[in-house]
């Protein structure tokens, strides 16, 4: 597993604090706390572009702009979309399917062999995913723009992922300014259709953790995981994310465990190690 790959990995341990962070924001409303957060990271990043004296790397064509953008905005606008219109363990469940098309994506656009192992891998993984976080689903007719809006975001991340690889050139350093663009979009959205939350001090600690790593620093690692690092095994990890990201929420005091919570941890353990033994 080269340096690229771990950066990805790193995203996912970031990511796996989102749903622990996002409980203790509880109260926000989420495109407030979509635009804070990326704010706060799309700050924290240009200091750093600033600091090493990278600012012209933030100078990229609309290619760049529109895939970084769409990307990170699109997504998110999209995910949020299915919570508000659907059963949010359904949507859920539907969103997940993100890293599967990260791997499956990976043949035809990038040229990737994919392989047995790999292939059994990821479904695994989505095996366990739903096990853990879709118990129950259901999926009634009247919701079915809410699971078309959350399908949708996980195409929308899975393209963006995989297509990353093709803008290799575009810096790492320029998602600093996508998320600050972002965080400009989710800011308007905010202002037309929610009610602005002054947060309290759990809350603006949690915004500024949520910036700081899931919704800000875990962009650039997974920028640079895709871009140099390996995306089919990426994709396949991906989904140990509900698996941690429970974990924290129960060491949290969020919860109680139980037996989906272990069976889910096996199936996407072993098929974490079904992709990762695969030869390229």
């Amino acid at each position: 597993m080269n340096r690229a790959t771990l950066a990805g990995l790193g995203a996912m341990l970031l990511w796996a604090f989102l749903g622990l962070l996002a409980k203790l924001a509880e109260g926000i409303p989420p495109l407030q706390v979509t635009a804070l957060g990326m704010g706060i990271g799309g700050a924290a990043g240009l200091a750093l572009v600033l600091v090493r004296g990278r600012a012209g790397r933030l100078r990229q064509g609309p290619l760049a702009w529109a895939h970084g953008v769409g990307g990170l905005f699109g997504y998110h606008a999209l995910y949020f979309a299915g919570l508000a219109l659907a059963p949010a363990v359904e949507a859920n469940l539907l969103n997940y399917l993100w890293p599967l098309l990260v791997v499956l994506l990976s043949a035809p656009i990038l040229g990737l062999p994919l392989g047995g192992r790999r292939i059994a891998g990821v479904l695994l993984g989505f095996l366990g995913c739903a096990l853990l976080v879709g118990g129950g689903a259901r999926f009634p007719a009247g919701a079915m723009l809410g699971f078309a809006c959350a399908t949708a975001a996980a195409l929308v991340w899975g393209l963006y992922s995989v297509t990353a690889r093709r803008l290799a050139a575009v810096p790492t350093e320029a998602v600093a300014g996508f998320c600050l663009a972002s965080a400009a979009l989710a800011g308007l959205l905010h202002l037309l259709f929610e009610t602005s939350v002054m947060p309290d001090a759990r809350q603006a600690l949690a915004l500024l953790l949520l910036g700081l790593g899931p919704v800000g620093a875990a962009f650039f690692l997974w920028d640079i995981g895709m871009k140099r690092g390996d995306p089919r095994l990426l994709g396949t990890l991906a989904y140990g994310i509900p698996v941690a990201s429970t974990l924290l929420l129960l060491a949290g005091g969020f919860g109680a465990p139980g037996w989906r919570l272990a069976l889910a941890a096996a199936l996407v353990t072993g098929g974490g190690v079904l992709a990762a033994r695969q030869k390229a």
